[in-house]
């Protein structure tokens, strides 16, 4: 109860994972926010199992490597971003059903590299999960893939909350081109701006 109560704290606060979802809900939909919402707790989940063998902490240790994989995140998000902008006049044609299965892999995958790269994950798994552990208890690896699946269940029903409520704002907008282009246009730059942010700030020791 207490590192789910610490967890529900550190979700809740909008982070780079987040603001994505809501602005993919904002230039695609509900449908497309689920579905990144879903990606985006396997890609999380992938930390804890990295923590969970080790590797998340050494991660957090590393400076090097914690800024590699920091910028990655970053620079996938401005080019979604930019892809985002690049994309507004077809937002319409989304609801196409030949292009649902494709789109929806997309949405998923997309969600998927940045849970995996989120640095803010990182940090709450690697520093803080691992001092809710009982190690006399024993089973460690086991005890961390239990409270991550935790983390990970209010990760998708917080994240869900904020990508309907975004969705449901975009079927305003859906109801002009021009509107719909103009939130398309806009959620870009939301996505760029929240990838130059990743990029700029974080550790620098």
């Amino acid at each position: 109860m207490a590192f789910a109560l610490t967890a529900l704290v550190i979700v809740v606060i909008p982070g780079p994972s987040v603001m994505f979802i809501v602005s993919r809900a904002l230039a695609y939909g509900r449908r497309a926010a689920a579905l990144t919402v879903i990606g985006n707790a396997l890609g999380e989940y992938v930390q804890v199992i990295a923590v969970a063998f080790g590797i998340g902490l050494l991660a957090e240790r590393a400076v090097a490597l914690f800024t590699i994989l920091k910028l990655i995140g970053a620079a996938y998000l401005v080019y979604l971003g930019v892809k985002t902008i690049r994309d507004r006049r077809s937002l319409g044609s989304m609801v196409d059903p030949a292009l649902v299965s494709r789109a929806d892999r997309r949405y998923l995958l997309q969600g998927f590299l940045v849970g995996v790269s989120n640095p803010k994950t990182v940090i709450f798994l690697a520093a803080i999960l691992p001092e809710f552990v009982t190690r006399s208890a024993g089973r460690v690896p086991e005890q961390i893939l239990l409270l991550g699946l935790v983390f990970s269940v209010i990760a998708l029903v917080s994240d869900n909350v904020w990508g309907i409520t975004a969705g449901t704002a975009r079927s305003w907008f859906a109801r002009s081109p021009k509107r719909l282009q103009l939130v398309g246009g806009l959620g870009g730059l939301a996505i760029i701006a929240i990838g130059v942010r990743l990029a700029l700030t974080g550790r620098k020791d």
